[in-house]
């Protein structure tokens, strides 16, 4: 698989293994932590969840531009493992829950983010910008998208069992403490301390907690979400092993990779001729890659919903009773585990995908990168017409008839009002969202990995860090945005919130066509 590849190119793909396997813990219990250890409501942990992945990708402009002005590629890559490393470190360190004092402890928790965010920032663009310049070489030119397809597929191997060993983390801790696993308990448990729990809510949690021996439920929901969240802190504790991990694998392997340092101090020195190449090329390419960067926007604000609205729906509207693994220590249930669909569908499609369009090399009838995109819009708004026509048929009801927003008159603090429950038999079934989750990761492979080589073969030479920082800045407005999302799943039908991206999606292929043969012109 890697015989025509750079030597480099196995050995850059595990050391990214270990930021993967944070981002899918991330995806895959960020919201619910929130939720579940400070009583959020969907919009307000959405707020924290598009600001989080907004500033993981904007920092990566910040990392391009650091590394072109210092030249100093490999070591801010290093200071970038370092970094996210310690911003795990402080999030899953356990704090008190209920929280005794709230605003602290929520800006203990967006001080994390932010550190890994910025350490993100410092490490993804300007590795993917390394990895680009294997491919400068004339030996390996016509292996770029694949070489890139490649490293995709390969640094989601560990994001496959981020979200499981989560989930088992979360689970053990909950059942070893003397309790059990439930999803709903949380914010049941967060009512009762609001003092708003009532009606068949009521009844259902007097019947759960006088499992464990209790009759006080104040003090049940008290130690049911300090254990229960203990075991999110624990989850997050995992993504420092795998960071040490890629770090280990960055530091034996760094002689592998080329020197851009080298290079990049070699574009200062270019002849007269060069100078003259560079005024007429590098403002067209420059243009192409922020039109790219434009239309993609709207494909990642709607494909990264599914750490969001796509979570929040497994657990408030997706039968899981079928979904338990129980290994004796830990049992692997939960909302979560929908994330392992994605990088496992990465890994098994990847070499499907590669086929197809490797067949078609040979035919001399494969698309254009640009092409691929467009393809890749189309197919991810597929994905959203599949969850709003099964969303519709199943005629689920809105979220605001199962819960409401409520405020303590005391404390001002907001929390979420358990309604009514809402009955297995009545919800949709996993496999809606697994068949969501197979064709949304096609449309990623069509513009995840090609998008990267599109940039990185694009891009001037000068401007290879700050331009896949521009890739990933394209991809932070897409997640600024991913809290309309939210605003909307609380808002209006669950259909027509699908419906939304649907739209965004389909208006993105538009005008991604629209273009190609300009940038078609541009890359050749």
């Amino acid at each position: 698989m890697f015989k025509n590849q750079p030597k480099g190119l196995l050995a850059a793909a595990l050391a990214n293994m270990g930021e993967r396997f944070g981002f899918y813990i991330m995806m895959a219990i960020l919201v619910l932590f929130l939720q579940a250890k400070y009583g959020f409501d969907g919009t307000k942990a959405g707020w924290i969840y598009s600001v989080f992945y907004f500033s993981i990708y904007i920092l990566s402009f910040v990392g391009g531009v650091i590394a072109d002005k210092t030249k100093n590629f490999k070591g801010t890559i290093l200071a970038g493992l370092l970094l996210m490393t310690a911003g795990y470190a402080v999030i899953a360190i356990p704090t008190p829950t209920p929280s005794p004092n709230p605003a602290l402890f929520v800006t203990i928790t967006c001080a994390g983010l932010f550190v890994i965010a910025f350490g993100n920032g410092l490490f993804k663009g300007n590795l993917q910008a390394l990895v680009g310049q294997m491919y400068d070489n004339e030996k390996y030119a016509q292996m770029r998208d694949s070489g890139f397809s490649l490293f995709y597929m390969f640094i989601n191997v560990g994001a496959i069992f981020a979200p499981i060993m989560a989930v088992g983390v979360r689970n053990w801790w909950v059942q070893h403490s003397g309790f059990a696993y439930n999803a709903d308990m949380p914010a049941f448990c967060h009512t009762q301390l609001a003092g708003n729990l009532e009606g068949e809510s009521l009844v259902r949690f007097q019947e759960f907690a006088a499992q464990f021996g209790y009759s006080d439920l104040t003090l049940f929901a008290n130690d049911y979400l300090g254990v229960f969240t203990t075991g999110f802190h624990y989850a997050f504790a995992c993504a420092i092993g795998a960071m040490l991990i890629s770090l280990a694998i960055y530091l034996s392997n760094q002689r592998k990779f080329p020197g851009m340092e080298r290079k990049a101090a070699d574009t200062k020195r270019p002849d007269k001729a060069q100078v003259m190449m560079e005024a007429r090329e590098v403002r067209q390419r420059l243009y192409a890659l922020l039109a790219v960067f434009g239309v993609v926007i709207f494909f990642w604000f709607s494909f990264h919903q599914n750490g969001l609205t796509l979570t929040m729906f497994a657990k408030e509207y997706t039968n899981l009773s079928g979904i338990n693994i129980d290994l004796g220590f830990t049992q692997i249930r939960g909302a979560e585990i929908f994330q392992s669909i994605n990088p496992l569908c990465v890994v098994v499609l990847t070499p499907v995908v590669m086929g197809v369009f490797g067949w078609l090399r040979a035919r001399g009838k494969e698309p254009s990168t640009p092409k691929k995109i467009a393809i890749g819009m189309g197919i991810a708004a597929l994905g959203f017409v599949v969850m709003a026509v099964g969303s519709y048929v199943a005629e689920l009801p809105l979220w605001s008839s199962l819960f409401e927003k409520v405020t303590d008159p005391a404390t001002g603090e907001q929390s979420v009002k358990v309604l009514r429950e809402f009955p297995n038999e009545l919800r949709v079934t996993p496999f809606l969202l697994i068949g969501t989750y197979v064709i949304l990761t096609v449309a990623e492979l069509c513009i995840s990995p090609l998008g990267i080589s599109f940039v990185s073969k694009v891009a001037p030479p000068q401007y290879q860090g700050i331009m896949q920082g521009g890739w990933l800045g394209a991809t932070a407005i897409g997640n600024q945005l991913l809290v309309i999302g939210a605003i909307l799943y609380e808002s209006i039908p669950i259909w027509m919130t699908w419906g939304v991206f649907v739209v965004a999606c389909t208006i993105s292929m538009v005008v991604m066509l629209s273009m190609v043969k300009w940038l078609e012109r541009v890359t050749e």
